[in-house]
């Protein structure tokens, strides 16, 4: 993938789904040693991530206690080579028609009902995001 690759996941207060999927895909990353950077936010923010996230995460190693969620916005979004959204109305950011890649997560259950259906969701989604867009990257060059 080109190193220049943001994927940015925004959900509606962005501390559970898209923190979630942020994490993975930056581990995901590492862990194949592709340089592709993942943001989280969303368009009321949370002041903080929600214990249960915290919680959650750390079960599976990743330590989210000092996140802040960060508020969505067209500027930030304008960086990333690929948006998921979980839920959230990217009219309003001006994202309409916009060429990149941009998916819809709508489906994904709600992380305060269960975390962990949550998370293998989120996580099934982002490995193959990762695949699609290391494959795309192999076939055609950069996404951008």
């Amino acid at each position: 993938m080109n190193p220049s690759q943001t994927v940015a996941f925004v959900c509606l207060h962005g501390s559970a789904k898209s923190l979630i999927a942020a994490e993975h895909m930056g581990r995901l990353a590492r862990a194949r040693g592709v340089a592709l950077a993942a943001t989280t936010s969303g368009p009321e923010p949370d002041a903080e991530v929600p214990p249960h996230v915290i919680e959650g995460l750390l079960k599976h190693g990743v330590d989210a206690s000092r996140r802040i969620p960060e508020k969505v916005s067209a500027p930030a979004l304008g960086q990333a080579s690929h948006i998921v959204s979980f839920g959230c109305n990217l009219k309003d950011l001006g994202l309409v028609g916009d060429e990149r890649m941009i998916d819809q997560w709508d489906d994904c259950p709600a992380v305060i009902d269960d975390f962990e259906i949550a998370y293998a969701f989120i996580t099934k989604r982002v490995e193959q995001l990762f695949e699609r867009m290391n494959a795309r990257q192999e076939r055609n060059g950069p996404a951008r």
